[in-house]
């Protein structure tokens, strides 16, 4: 019974399966979904548990206890299915910081006379998170997959459209016999020039953001703080350290949620 409802939830969930080949995730979706499901189960159950002590203690009303397991496990079911597209924004990150350097490595070698199967060799000895892609494609022409195969299935689970684009280069000259280095050349240069677009629209973004956080993070707090405890003095509301840690709390969820902000909006590029 509980299969059927996983192959209903991965039939409704076609582009399940090209994700958790991008994501690196060895898993049907059929076995994806079931695993998801008891992990947000047990996760719900223990955090259910933890709320009943609390309460327990406290003596509050545990009928709340019959509305909040729903929701608590709809929620973990729904950020733990997001896993696949977490997995490959980070590995989109990482293959974005080699791309350039791994393709301009990949010309100069083949610029200097060494086939394209050999500097595939070396881009996948040199190179840790591009070069296993690498790897994996001369892994399958050793084992007798013809390149334009392996190219094409690797383009299937990469991540990364400036990657996409190089393999699709490399495809497309095999095909039509054409010079590889100086096509590759164009869309280096082209994925260069996007990469530098990003960089100055982050400039452009950091510092209204930088302006957002002083205000917000700095200067609204401690003139809050201020204002709030002349206040107290004349409206005789007791100001005391549970207040305090909250409004505490309350700044550091704030500051956090901005350094994560800035943090994420970067770009992964190394020039």
């Amino acid at each position: 019974m509980a299969g059927i409802l996983f192959q209903k939830i991965a039939k409704s969930a076609p582009y399940l399966k090209p994700k958790l080949k991008q994501a690196g995730l060895n898993y049907s979706p059929e076995e994806f979904i079931k695993r998801t499901f008891l992990s947000a189960f047990y996760l719900t159950t223990g955090t259910v548990v933890f709320i009943f002590l609390v309460l327990s203690k406290l003596n509050l009303l545990k009928g709340v206890l019959f509305i909040v397991p729903p929701i608590i496990f709809f929620a973990m079911f729904s950020y733990m299915m997001r896993l696949p597209d977490i997995k490959i924004s980070k590995r989109e990150k990482e293959i974005s910081r080699e791309v350039v350097f791994a393709g301009r490595f990949l010309v100069i070698e083949l610029e200097s006379g060494i086939s394209l199967y050999d500097a595939m060799v070396n881009v996948a000895k040199n190179y840790e998170v591009i070069g296993a892609y690498f790897r994996e494609i001369t892994d399958k022409i050793s084992l007798g997959t013809s390149m334009e195969d392996a190219l094409n299935e690797a383009v299937e689970v990469v991540p990364s459209d400036d990657f996409r684009k190089i393999l699709w280069q490399i495809i497309n000259s095999i095909r039509t016999g054409s010079n590889i280095d100086k096509s590759l050349n164009s869309v280096l240069d082209q994925i260069t020039k996007d990469q530098q677009i990003k960089v100055n629209q982050y400039g452009k973004k950091l510092t209204p953001l930088s302006m957002f956080y002083m205000i917000i993070s700095v200067i609204l707090p401690s003139l809050g703080v201020t204002m709030l405890v002349i206040m107290s003095s004349f409206l005789k509301f007791q100001l005391n350290l549970a207040v305090l840690l909250l409004l505490a709390s309350m700044i550091g969820v704030v500051q956090f949620m901005f350094i994560s902000l800035v943090k994420f909006s970067r770009p992964a590029v190394e020039f």
